[in-house]
């Protein structure tokens, strides 16, 4: 019996996405973590924001003002295929009795 609270995301960790929407529409880059509670995802490179970070001599850290990558919204990225390199809604199949993600526009897996 599937858990009705479990929440999941059509992106995965390492997935290429492009982003869709916001400041930074029409980057591409590939999916450092999933937040599937949020429905959120971080992105390499996209949606940067300044944060002051404090000196920590024990670790060895400096302080200073630090650029990180901020959550995105799960519905403003879609996964680009790495077969046809273009954007792509996801179709779930199965396959040898596993669900598979597959690309919409050439019909090729994308979980290997």
């Amino acid at each position: 019996m599937k858990d009705k609270n479990k929440k999941s995301l059509h992106v995965k960790t390492g997935d290429r996405v492009i982003v869709t929407a916001g400041k930074d529409k029409g980057k591409i880059g590939n999916v450092k973590k999933s937040i599937p509670s949020d429905k959120k995802v971080i992105v390499e490179g996209a949606n940067m924001v300044t944060k002051a970070q404090k000196p920590n001599p024990m670790a060895g850290i400096q302080g200073g003002l630090v650029k990180v990558e901020a959550p995105l919204d799960s519905s403003n990225v879609m996964v680009v295929c790495p077969s046809c390199e273009k954007p792509t809604k996801i179709k779930h199949e199965i396959k040898d009795g596993k669900k598979v993600r597959v690309c919409k526009k050439c019909g090729e897996q994308l979980d290997v």
